[in-house]
């Protein structure tokens, strides 16, 4: 019997370590289970032959049997460095929106190609890359929001240890969000809007199109 639970994103924690082993998709860090890849997370109870009577939290990607096969990842696919993968130019990310202004997102890519960074990489998101058309007169507020999950792509490997990201392609932009109303994740209305479920309001953000 497996319990299906919330998709979830990249970097998003799902249980206490001490409670629950670690499966596919999934990495241990600050005595939590952390999601690695996007997905449908679940819950496996342990064995009735296992020593460690602990359930296992797993997440599953979508269209897969098994989470960690792979699966489309757009771009290279990242380079190790000593064991520590560094992202490259035309990696697909996803970040969490940590501070927004006018002029640019600065966010913590915690993923890269579908694999889970050790340590969050610092990015930038200008607002000129933010969607393809029509950024003359866009403001930033109405596209991310700090706490936002980003996908993305890399498109240069910047400055003072920050990436570029741009979401300007049609499959990329904000997620996961969190509605101002009543905190539950917020579900795509369209391509410029999300919708929270509870109230039916509606906020501005960059949505990345369903793939």
């Amino acid at each position: 019997a497996m319990t299906a639970t919330a998709s979830v994103c990249p970097g998003e924690r799902l249980r206490f370590a001490e409670e629950f082993l670690p499966g596919p998709g999934t990495y241990v860090r600050d005595k939590h289970v952390l999601a690695a890849v996007v997905g449908d997370a679940r819950v496996v109870p342990a064995a009735d032959d296992a020593e460690d009577r602990r359930p296992t939290i797993e997440v599953v990607r979508r269209g897969t049997a098994v989470a960690g096969d792979g699966g489309d990842a757009g771009g290279g696919d990242g380079e190790r460095v000593g064991g520590l993968l560094l992202p490259q130019i035309g990696d697909e990310v996803f970040a969490k929106v940590t501070r927004t202004n006018p002029k640019l997102a600065n966010v913590e890519i915690v993923c890269v190609n579908g694999l889970a960074c050790a340590d969050p990489f610092n990015g930038i998101v200008r607002v000129s890359e933010i969607r393809a058309s029509e950024t003359a007169e866009l403001d930033l507020h109405d596209c991310f929001v700090p706490g936002d999950i980003i996908r993305g792509r890399i498109i240069s490997l910047g400055d003072a240890r920050s990436y570029y990201v741009s979401t300007a392609e049609n499959e990329l932009g904000v997620v996961r969000a969190r509605s101002p109303f009543t905190g539950e994740p917020m579900i795509p209305a369209q391509w410029d809007e999300m919708e929270c479920p509870s109230t039916r309001k509606r906020v501005k953000r960059k949505v990345a199109k369903v793939i």
